[in-house]
């Protein structure tokens, strides 16, 4: 993990949304991020997934992405998810339904303005159920680009509710 003063950048937050942007988070004056997401209700359960603005603040939904996670469950083995070519970073954050089976995301992401660099993210995650789990989740978004923000959703097209996220330079 990057070691050093976190500088808060932006704030997002929604209410009964299907999707949540934060927009012109990346400038040049860092080269890595760190987002937090610490509060969020849902709708039911499902995966959280990513995508990023390009520098007009248009989603990227091309097949552009890869991904790796371990899904660590408390209750059974722990699953190992991985996909290339996909259209957003899938899966990289588990959550029930209700506030209280969240338990919070934290994200770093390396090089976004950088339009000579694939972007990269590392992400841990957790929820709380009847049983509890925990993600560990690394990503790479394969077009050498400069990106302005990012777009979280959810799998089956469900609601956040009560979501902020957090963005802040690593310096």
């Amino acid at each position: 993990m990057p070691v050093g003063n976190l500088e808060f950048i932006k704030s997002a937050s929604g209410t009964s949304v299907s999707s949540l942007s934060v927009t012109d988070c990346f400038s040049a004056d860092y080269d890595v991020y760190y987002v937090s997401i610490s509060k969020a209700d849902f709708t039911g359960n499902a995966y959280t997934q990513l995508r990023f603005l390009d520098s007009g603040g248009t989603v990227i939904s091309a097949s552009e992405y890869d991904y790796a996670t371990l899904d660590m469950y408390a209750n059974a083995s722990f699953a190992e998810l991985r996909g290339t070519s996909q259209t957003s970073l899938p899966n990289f954050a588990v959550a029930q339904t209700g506030s209280a089976d969240f338990g919070g995301i934290s994200m770093y992401i390396y090089n976004p303005f950088d339009s000579s660099s694939y972007t990269f993210v590392t992400i841990q995650s957790s929820s709380f159920s009847s049983y509890g789990r925990g993600s560990k989740y690394i990503g790479v978004h394969k077009s050498a680009e400069q990106l302005s923000g990012i777009q979280m959703n959810r799998s089956d097209a469900l609601t956040m509710d009560n979501m902020t996220v957090n963005v802040y330079g690593v310096k």
